[in-house]
């Protein structure tokens, strides 16, 4: 078996990009996997148009549909949704890790190279947020991201305690600050009313949002994201960033351990992951699965759930994102020690090498596929189509980018990121960066 390559040492106290040589191969395939799993969910529930449907409507149309879009969502809801964005969070985490072990070795600080790259990232975000799509996690996952600096210096049990606090107690206090006006209610009649006026207002918006979207022009859907987002999303927005931080921590953990740079040497760790992992899955998800199935089928409504549901759920629901998301991880990870599975796995490395470049295009691709300006198959995709178009999508993202990086080190967002990043344009082209590697030093620097 070819071992994957791993993190080499720094040959210079310069900060720089990472090369591909130094990349691990493992991280980069699970990263090219967590994109496809969250451009599944962002199709299925967001660029669909399900989102913005009435609730009776969505229900009404899972009551009634074929063999293949249950299946397909009935797959999704156990198996997809909120795992891979879990799994994404936790190799955001890891990566700043990873990022910290290069600046500990140059013996400097990551503060400054970091804080920059963030304030990149955060500019990109909400660009695409307001110009393209509002269900950007780029931003959120900036302003988050500067947290992680509080917590590099903590213990591993620090971490773990804090990951889980933040990731369960956070998932309560998210219900909390959504439920907030309701509990604080005089009566239950009072807060019945107060849900019914907030359901119908945001109804109202979403319906109005939807019809920009099928309708209207590129300005329409740009005036009717900044509507939407300030007026309804980013409340819901708000109450999982608790959480999301809590899965940086535990890839903070997992970084500062190294257990992805030697997998051999961690492959109980692994094993035991994956039997937890898959039971905390099932167990989490499966309650939320049958609770949905439930509320198709008509055997309680929404309201008529009592209050205790949405506090159980809740953390419930985490525990099955993060099981799912530790049987994925492990799972690769394991697969990944055998050469045919890492060969086969390893074709998912170049996306994830370009996972900002792709994650952009996805959303351009999509924009231009469900919106009225383009396409406008908006609300006309069933969840079987939904998950063949995604797949679809990213089989070409999986092609071009082995393509891309034939010839070039960076995809090209990683590369303005970079550049902007450390403050000067950076190598593109392969033959550049091995001159530039290769040219003669004098006095310990390189020549212009």
């Amino acid at each position: 078996m070819t071992p994957a390559p791993s993190e080499a040492s720094p040959s210079s106290a310069e900060a720089r990009p990472v090369d591909s040589s130094e990349r691990l191969v493992l991280l980069d395939a699970l990263r090219g996997f967590a994109l496809c799993g969250v451009f599944i969910s962002n199709v299925m529930g967001w660029f669909s148009g399900r989102a913005f449907l009435p609730r009776e409507q969505v229900l009404s149309a899972l009551n009634t549909a074929s063999l293949a879009d249950t299946v397909a969502w009935q797959g999704f809801a156990l198996l997809v949704a909120g795992k891979f964005i879990t799994l994404f969070s936790f190799l955001f985490g890891l990566g700043f890790a990873v990022q910290m072990g290069r600046a500990e070795a140059r013996g400097a600080s990551i503060t400054p190279l970091y804080v920059r790259r963030l304030g990149v990232m955060l500019v990109m975000g909400l660009s695409h947020l307001f110009l393209i799509w509002y269900g950007d996690i780029l931003s959120t996952y900036a302003v988050l991201g500067f947290g992680l600096l509080l917590f590099r210096g903590r213990s591993d049990r620090t971490l773990l305690v804090s990951a889980l606090l933040f990731a369960l107690v956070g998932s309560v206090i998210g219900v909390v600050m959504l439920k907030l006006p309701q509990l604080m209610a005089d009566t239950p009649e009072a807060g019945a009313a107060i849900v019914k006026a907030a359901n119908e207002r945001s109804s109202d918006i979403k319906a109005r949002t939807l019809a920009a979207y099928a309708h209207g022009s590129w300005l329409d859907t740009t005036k009717a994201t900044f509507h939407f987002f300030f007026r309804d999303y980013s409340p819901l927005l708000l109450t999982i960033l608790l959480s999301t931080f809590g899965r940086f921590l535990l890839g903070l953990l997992a970084g500062k351990r190294r257990i992805f740079h030697d997998v051999p040497q961690h492959l109980r760790l692994f094993r035991r992951l994956l039997g937890w992992g898959l039971v905390a899955g099932v167990i989490g998800s499966g309650s939320g699965l049958v609770l949905q199935q439930l509320l198709v089928k008509q055997v309680f409504t929404p309201e008529s759930l009592p209050a205790w549901v949405s506090f159980a759920m809740a953390p419930l629901r985490q525990v099955g994102e993060l099981g799912f998301a530790a049987v994925y991880v492990s799972g690769i990870a394991l697969l990944f020690q055998r050469a045919p599975w890492q060969r086969g796995l390893g074709l998912l490395a170049p996306v994830g090498r370009m996972a900002l470049t792709n994650y952009l295009s996805q959303s351009i691709i999509s924009v231009l596929f469900f919106y009225g300006f383009g396409l406008g198959f908006i609300t006309k995709l069933g969840p079987a189509a939904g998950v063949a178009y995604c797949l679809s999508v990213f089989s070409v993202q999986v092609v071009w980018s082995h393509l891309w990086l034939a010839r070039f080190r960076f995809g090209p967002t990683e590369w303005v990121w970079r550049s902007l990043t450390y403050g000067k344009a950076q190598p593109m082209r392969r033959e550049d960066a091995a001159n530039q590697r290769t040219a003669p030093a004098v006095n310990g620097s390189r020549l212009p």
